[in-house]
């Protein structure tokens, strides 16, 4: 089943396109002009983590990492801001546990295609995520980056009239 859902990555079957993503992930980043996060923008989205979430595979829960927060907040945002300065998204924030869970109706099955995975990840990497894709999003939205016209996956805009006409 770990073969079906995480096939091995090998570099030597790459295509073109995925030589080229090779090859520019491996550049040293350039985040000279990037701002540090502020320890209030850190506790924003620590605050909004929700404590129920399954941990991921170090078993740290939501409501730890906002406990450990209230205690070291300049150590966890340095900690971010040093992600941040250095382009690095730390390996093991990348690592899920995988929970099979087995499809509706599919229950006596053994085969792969009848599970669908779930991928446990650790908070402190799901907090890095958050935060940069709050300064992506202050990007688009600041600088008018993105259509008018898109509704799907943007928060807070309401979907237009015309689509509840038809």
């Amino acid at each position: 089943m770990l073969e079906h859902f995480t096939p091995e990555d090998k570099e030597e079957e790459d295509n073109d396109y995925h030589k080229i993503a090779r090859s520019r992930a491996r550049e040293p980043v350039d985040t000279a002009d990037d701002k540090c996060f502020t320890v209030e923008e850190t506790r924003r989205v620590i605050t909004s983590m929700d404590n129920k979430k399954a941990p991921g595979i170090d078993g740290i829960t939501g409501e730890v990492y906002k406990s450990v927060f209230e205690i070291f907040p300049e150590y966890l945002t340095a900690m971010y801001n040093s992600c941040l300065n250095r382009g690095i998204f730390p390996k093991r924030w990348k690592t899920a546990k995988m929970i099979p869970i087995v499809k509706p109706g599919k229950e006596n099955s053994d085969e792969p295609s009848k599970f669908r995975p779930i991928s446990l990840l650790n908070v402190g990497g799901k907090v890095l995520e958050k935060m940069l894709i709050n300064r992506i999003n202050h990007q688009i939205y600041s600088h008018a980056l993105m259509s008018g016209n898109q509704y799907g996956f943007m928060p807070h805009k309401e979907h237009c009239r015309r689509c509840y006409d038809r």
